[in-house]
């Protein structure tokens, strides 16, 4: 099933068009003035890129009545117009699929939750394609068309090729997802693991807006890490960068799933907890639910659990500041329901494991609802939109 979209490209398409548009996305609004300085072009350079997105409709200028000079008129703040184009958002789990709509600044406008029965690829296609006709419905309604597609999943992904060269959770092996996905849907595509997706959103709409260099790390059924340096989202040369979760904190501790042990992952992720749990209080502890209920309660062997997850997640937020120094480290992630139960541990674990200066970094926890992986989907749709890197459309 194919369907139909506005077919449109970002009116500029220069280096310097897309950077301003991007300043002003998540810094703004903002005065031609500021936005020059902030970009670091000329004043004239701004002008230049800032008037044919005033005339296509993604940018407006109001009067800002508070900067109004004693004499003249007041200066003029440039914004973007987030009700200008649509684009959708799409988080595939093990056993769920997450999809949203959001508006050109990235805010949800609807969302939807489809159980996933099997992973197998061509059941995964066709309960996407059911979201996105779902959510263009919704699209319909607003008046406003839908310009791309964001898709994430866990793994290692190859977003320039569009392709997901391997995802333990769902199993798959060297799927063109980009391609497929863009015949079945007719929408531009854009794939990426979801923790970097995630990083595009906080980078661009949350914590990090603003931020040079900094760090998501994700705490859940797995411990990811997102990685800001110099104002890009690292990938890595083989498109790994930031497994933190496979930092060895514990050259002793329990076997990984990757073949090493002691791995953050092999303490802090939810099965490692729940495994923990059962080895030292012989309760069969079903889920991370239940888990954190016996936890609350005071079980010696449930707390001492969580408390040495906060252990290994706070050495390993150390290891990412020690060796990049970023200004600030957003620990976010559906495992933060527990928050309560090992913040304290990742606070110390990282102050003494952090060397010198780099205990400095600000390290912040920002639960999330689920549908923020799916937000950060939309969030790299809107990315290649805006930066003309789109691949997978048809």
């Amino acid at each position: 099933m194919r369907f139909t979209h506005r077919a449109e490209t970002f009116p500029v398409n220069t280096p310097a068009a897309a950077q301003i548009f991007t300043v002003v996305l998540s810094q703004g609004p903002l005065t031609r003035l500021e936005l020059a300085r902030r970009a670091g072009l000329s004043p004239a350079a701004v002008t230049k890129a800032v008037r044919p997105l005033i005339e296509a409709g993604y940018l407006v200028e109001d009067a800002d009545e508070e900067a109004r000079p004693a004499l003249g008129r007041p200066a003029n703040l440039v914004r973007v117009d987030g009700g200008r184009a649509l684009f959708l958002g799409i988080k595939v789990t093990g056993d769920e699929i997450i999809g949203v709509l959001t508006d050109l600044c990235c805010r949800i406008r609807a969302a939807r939750h489809v159980p996933l029965t099997d992973r197998d690829l061509k059941v995964v296609l066709a309960a996407t394609a059911d979201v996105v006709q779902e959510l263009l419905v919704e699209a319909d309604g607003l008046g406003v068309g839908v310009l791309g597609l964001g898709i994430a999943v866990s793994g290692d992904v190859d977003r320039g090729a569009g392709v997901v060269r391997y995802s333990p959770f769902l199993e798959w092996r060297d799927v063109p997802l980009a391609e497929l996905a863009a015949t079945t849907t007719g929408l531009p595509v854009t794939v990426d693991n979801d923790v970097r997706a995630l990083t595009v959103a906080e980078q661009w709409f949350g914590a990090g807006a603003g931020l040079s260099d900094f760090a998501v790390v994700t705490v859940g059924a797995g411990i990811g890490c997102g990685l800001v340096v110099h104002g890009k989202v690292v990938a890595g040369a083989h498109g790994v960068a930031g497994e933190i979760g496979h930092v060895t904190v514990d050259p002793a501790g329990p076997l990984c799933h990757c073949g090493n042990r002691g791995c953050v992952e092999a303490i802090a992720g939810d099965a490692a907890i729940l495994r923990r749990i059962r080895e030292t209080t012989g309760v069969d502890v079903p889920d991370t639910a239940s888990a954190v209920r016996l936890a609350r309660r005071g079980v010696p062997g449930a707390r001492e659990a969580y408390a040495r997850a906060g252990e290994a997640i706070g050495r390993g937020i150390a290891t990412v500041a020690n060796l990049l120094g970023p200004e600030r480290v957003i620990i976010s992630g559906e495992g933060l329901a527990a928050h309560d139960l090992f913040a304290e541990q990742i606070r110390d674990a990282f102050a003494a494991a952090a060397f010198g200066s780099a205990a400095q970094c600000d390290v912040q926890t920002r639960p999330l609802p689920f549908e923020e992986w799916a937000r950060g989907a939309a969030a790299t749709a809107i990315q290649s939109f805006i930066r003309a890197d789109t691949q997978g459309a048809p």
